[in-house]
């Protein structure tokens, strides 16, 4: 998935420099750099034809120091290991940025869902509950919904998870249908935190939304609700995006619903009438006000990293930037919002339907919006003030945060 660069040991390299801002413990360190735990499981399921096919699956614990571990579960080809540990460590400084009380996580399962029928992918999703199902629990680790996952996923594997325990158990999964026990405005919670941040940044920069061009690469959950919220909500004129096919372009704008209609009907937004085709590497050149990266990781290096031409930088993905590009785009003035503050509104929505979960009583839609605005905006001025206070890029600042809230946590608790 992830090319010559290792995701883990990228995330790795940005501990280690937050680490050394901080001058955090040795010990504490050297805790934080590896997962506390991870389970490997070999999942064997029958297919529709009568095989049996042998499916690899995973689950890392990154650090748990603040509370029960969260995080998502991936169906993904390409899955590696080093991917899941990158992302459960990126979790663990999610939560703890927006001042959850949770640790971090991630799982995956490597497999291609798009060629798996729904039986298929009901009994994959089941075997995976009774291998993992041992280190899982509301108190201890709680999946969602990721790559090329669903609620209709996370509703058999909260299923599973019940029978193994011979009683209901909601709170285990989060991203679950409103039926079953989800919370209202999780679908979009992931791009609407992101726009909450670019609200933000906008409100600190002096900069005018209201018809700031903007292209978006990644036309999946997160980047459908940015395109629909940041027109809504903010005013953006959004003039491309793409997706694993190619970009598409239209300096008029693209009318959202007309680019949801072709990528429903045909798999993939190219072809859209009245647009031009690009690639997404030029897609993330384009003299537009706003880039909001939606994709996978690692797209914007220091090979192209001095031609992005975006005065924000909005990263709805995990892990979009290396950080080589990190400096570049620093020194050019860009105005980065890191992933795992922009991109942290489906854990924060996540959290909220735990805690529904927990005393049965369920919030409208109008209480999730405001309590989501309110723990992303105080997220991002932490993080902005911290970046001002110290002369450091977004991202830098964004891990002060985070990992000196977990260092205090290992540190209180007498790990180190």
């Amino acid at each position: 998935m992830m090319g010559e660069l290792n995701p883990f040991e990228i995330a790795q390299r940005q501990l280690d420099e937050a680490a050394a801002v901080l001058g955090l413990d040795p010990g504490i360190h050297a805790l934080l750099r590896e997962p506390m735990r991870e389970l490997h499981v070999t999942l064997p399921v029958r297919m529709d034809d009568g095989s049996v096919q042998v499916f690899k699956g995973f689950r890392v614990q990154y650090n748990d120091a603040r509370g029960p571990v969260k995080g998502g579960l991936r169906f993904h080809p390409d899955e590696t290991i080093d991917t899941i540990r990158a992302l459960a460590a990126w979790m663990t400084w999610k939560t703890a940025v927006v001042d959850i009380p949770l640790g971090g996580g991630k799982g995956g399962v490597v497999c291609n869902p798009k060629e798996m029928s729904q039986g298929e992918l009901e009994r994959l999703s089941r075997a995976y509950i009774r291998q993992v199902g041992r280190i899982l629990g509301p108190d201890r680790d709680v999946p969602a919904p990721d790559v090329y996952t669903n609620p209709q996923i996370m509703a058999w594997m909260m299923d599973e998870f019940s029978a193994m325990q011979g009683h209901g158990e909601p709170g285990v999964i989060t991203g679950k249908p409103l039926a079953l026990g989800g919370s209202a405005g999780r679908m979009d919670a992931t791009a609407r935190g992101g726009m909450y941040c670019l609200r933000e940044a906008a409100k600190v920069l002096g900069m005018d939304l209201k018809g700031a061009t903007t292209a978006i690469q990644g036309y999946g959950n997160a980047g459908y609700y940015a395109q629909l919220l940041g027109e809504e909500l903010l005013g953006l004129q959004v003039v491309c995006v793409s997706d694993s096919r190619g970009a598409i372009h239209c300096e008029d704008g693209l009318e959202c619903e007309e680019v949801k209609a072709q990528k429903d009907k045909s798999g993939t937004c190219v072809g859209l009438a009245d647009t031009e085709t690009i690639s997404n590497e030029e897609l993330l050149e384009l003299d537009v006000d706003v880039l909001i990266p939606a994709a996978l990781e690692n797209v914007i290096t220091a090979e192209n990293a001095d031609r992005i031409k975006a005065k924000i930088v909005v990263e709805l993905a995990n892990g979009p930037t290396t950080p080589e590009a990190d400096k570049i785009l620093h020194e050019k003035g860009v105005y980065v919002i890191p992933d795992f503050l922009c991109n942290a509104g489906g854990v924060v929505v996540s959290y909220f339907e735990g805690v529904q979960n927990a005393y049965n009583y369920y919030w409208d839609l109008e209480e999730v919006h405001d309590k989501l605005d309110k723990k992303m905006t105080a997220a991002f001025h932490v993080v902005h003030e911290t970046a001002q206070a110290k002369g450091v890029h977004k991202r830098l600042a964004a891990y002060l945060v985070a990992v000196a809230r977990v260092a205090e946590a290992v540190k209180l608790r007498g790990w180190v």
